[in-house]
């Protein structure tokens, strides 16, 4: 044997031993430590528990109206949902009058479920806590720039109706008389929130104002939004909730996680029994796959779903196809007389394509139900993505370089030992 090969093929071996290890049981040593993927992954909602919530806007509105409102519809519930702390939510437009609410790990659904479905209250107060004027009397508000000497600055623009100017007028002309700043503030509140508090510094009497602060451009556009959105609320009605427990999620999670094991390990035993040494090399190669898509998965924030899972075992299916494929080829010019290196030369070269194409195809599909699906659907085409990915990754480059490294450590060229 080739010493310095063998060291090397342990040393892989022990590098993939050590990440298997950590990523079921996590690792500890002094400070140092790294949580195992399953209690580090994200989960989603059928799998942590939550909320599920879809609302319809109840409005004759059209096309672009339409679209702009359901855009302050949704900044809206995404500002109530942040109230519950929520980590991550999946808050998004289905179709022209829906929005769907996805809320995994949520304590208090029925909390939950009524402040998503209230009405918006926009309202304008002065520091005596009088109302001035409401949502409904702002026609407009937008993001504009001033000039300054420190360059163009972002402001707020707010344009009011023929009562709202007329309100603001009195209440301005009222406040800027006042002698302390704190006299001289109008606090702008959505749901009881106080979202913005301006500083009179004259009289409003055009039914026009400007909302100066230190803010950024997204920041001012998202204080203009909301300002729109309670000015036009669109009233929502609830088509669909669905509370989903956490246990009932976890116990999913346990099954499925039992049932992959079980599929992936007599995946390994029938891989190592029917092709022998190449076998080994496919499940040393499948393990590294699986840790690229785990951990992948858990340095960019992927949710986990159920039809996540089955996305990956599907993945995992097609890895294993693949090097069936690259062996069967490998067989072939065994059986033409080649040598086992020219025969893992060959065969990889002639299975490339074919396995190329197979999973290029499921790659556009993984693309094509990430980008267009939504909810479980988003979930399954991004782990099939990342699955589709790693396994060409695996079957293609490391199998054929592992396979090189024990035909040079052990200088044979006994044909059954490769499964002939």
């Amino acid at each position: 044997m080739n010493m310095k090969k063998t060291i090397l093929f342990i040393l892989i071996i022990a590098i993939v031993a050590l990440f298997s290890y950590t990523a079921i049981n996590g690792i500890e040593i002094g400070k140092f430590k790294i949580s195992n993927v399953k209690d580090s992954i994200d989960l989603g909602l059928d799998l942590a528990g939550g909320v599920y919530v879809i609302l319809e806007a109840q409005t004759d509105l059209q096309g672009a109206e339409l679209q702009k409102a359901m855009e302050q519809s949704k900044m809206i519930i995404s500002e109530r949902v942040d109230s519950l702390g929520v980590a991550e939510p999946n808050i998004i437009i289905e179709g022209n009058k829906r929005i769907r609410i996805e809320l995994a790990g949520i304590e208090n659904p029925q909390e939950a479920i009524e402040l998503i479905g209230k009405t918006a209250q926009l309202q304008f107060i002065d520091p005596d806590g009088k109302e001035i004027l409401t949502g409904k009397n702002v026609k407009n508000s937008d993001v504009a720039f001033h000039k300054t000497d420190l360059g163009e600055k972002p402001v707020v623009t707010l344009e009011f109706d023929k009562e709202g100017a007329e309100s603001f007028k009195e209440a301005t002309t009222r406040l800027v008389k006042k002698e302390t700043i704190e006299e001289k503030i109008i606090y702008i509140v959505l749901d009881e929130q106080v979202i913005s508090a301006p500083i009179v510094n004259s009289a409003i009497t055009d039914g026009k104002a400007v909302i100066e602060g230190d803010f950024d451009v997204e920041e001012a556009n998202r204080l203009a939004t909301l300002i729109r959105a309670g000015a036009l609320p669109v009233e929502m009605s609830e088509l669909q909730t669905s509370i989903i427990g956490p246990t009932l999620g976890l116990e999913a999670l346990d099954k499925s996680i039992k049932a992959g094991a079980i599929a992936i390990l007599i995946i390994f035993l029938f891989m190592l029994i029917y092709y022998k040494i190449p076998g080994l090399i496919a499940d040393i190669c499948l393990t590294i796959y699986i840790l690229i898509v785990v951990y992948t998965m858990k340095f960019l924030g992927v949710k986990l779903t159920l039809p996540g899972i089955a996305g990956l075992i599907l993945s995992i299916g097609m890895a294993v196809d693949a090097n069936v494929i690259i062996f069967e080829r490998i067989k072939e010019e065994l059986r033409n007389g080649k040598s086992i290196r020219a025969s893992i030369d060959h065969g990889f070269n002639r299975a490339l394509t074919s396995v190329l194409d197979s999973n290029i195809t499921t790659l556009i599909a993984g693309v094509v139900l990430y980008y267009f699906g939504i909810g479980p659907i988003k979930g399954f085409g991004i782990t099939l993505i990342l699955g589709i990915v790693a396994s060409m990754i695996t079957s293609v480059f490391i199998t054929k370089h592992l396979l090189m490294l024990t035909v040079n450590m052990t200088n044979t060229n006994n044909s059954k030992l490769y499964g002939m």
